[in-house]
């Protein structure tokens, strides 16, 4: 399976910060926002990556990322020349994804639980069709909103309604088989302009095709795209850190445990890093 991260919003929710800056590379707490979707991939097994970013602005993430070798993982980039949507990445990406299984994450999306890894991997095994994640919140309003049966089936999906049908939502994290591009492409730009990754996911559900599964109630979530909850996020980052001794999204300590880097790589990045906190974590591993 091949993994995307679409990082090419403009950020307007935060200007005038992302303004000189790219949203996925403003500081969540104590790393980069965007380390918080590559870990997602990352613990899903996930090693050949797009990074999808807005024009202009690749030299950054490269900066920051490289080729994903130092990682063990294989990072390509692409520039989304125009803002159509979530569901042109597959199109951005066609090339990339090459009529195989995809996982697409947001660059602004944080996720993180000790159950994540297990539903990672259980998304990852449905071979057929989509699988995305269901979510309860306060207003699911700006968001694609579930529509479930009495039996507890997804039946239809709706962006950003004014009057939704439940309040659970689907968060930016989606599992998709082969056909995701092909789908992709008979899209029509919503009264938005955008090809709606809610049109991608309802085709699928058309078809019988579409998983919808609740998130375990451990997994915490997080749309880090405006300052509040950019800051409550980092706050409830920060907090967990500090009760679990463990950082949240550190791709040094997955690639890791997953066993695509050695012991002598990880502790060369911590030296390199040694005035930091962040670089005597790696030294502690």
């Amino acid at each position: 399976m091949k993994g995307i991260i679409l990082a090419a919003g403009k950020g307007t929710r935060l200007y005038p910060i992302t303004r000189p800056i790219c949203k996925p590379l403003l500081p969540l707490y104590d790393k980069p926002l965007l380390y918080y979707p590559l870990s997602v991939l990352m613990q899903a097994g996930i090693r050949e990556i797009l990074i999808i970013v807005p024009p202009d602005d690749q030299a950054p993430f490269e900066k920051l990322l490289g080729d994903g070798s130092a990682l063990g993982l294989s990072l390509q980039y692409r520039e989304q020349k125009v803002q159509r949507g979530i569901a042109d990445a597959f199109l951005v990406g066609e090339d990339f994804v090459a009529g195989q299984p995809v996982c697409l994450v947001l660059g602004d999306n944080v996720f993180h639980g000790p159950s994540l890894p297990a539903q990672l991997a259980r998304a990852r095994a449905n071979t057929v069709g989509a699988t995305v994640f269901g979510l309860p919140v306060e207003d699911p309003r700006p968001f694609g909103v579930v529509e479930f049966d009495q039996n507890g089936r997804a039946v239809s999906i709706e962006e950003k309604p004014q009057h939704p049908k439940s309040n659970f939502i689907v968060p930016g994290l989606y599992f998709y088989d082969g056909q995701a591009v092909e789908l992709a492409r008979r899209l029509t730009p919503s009264a938005r302009g955008e090809l709606e990754i809610t049109a991608l996911n309802n085709l699928y559900l058309e078809q019988g095709q579409l998983s919808v599964v609740p998130l375990d109630q451990q997994v915490v979530w997080f749309d880090a795209g405006n300052a509040d909850s950019l800051l409550d996020s980092a706050r409830a980052i920060r907090d967990i850190q500090r009760q679990t001794g463990r950082l949240v999204a550190c791709p040094e300590q997955i690639a890791f445990e997953q066993g695509w880097i050695t012991r002598e790589s990880l502790r060369q990045t911590g030296e390199a890093l040694r005035m930091t906190r962040y670089g005597d974590y790696l030294l502690s591993l």
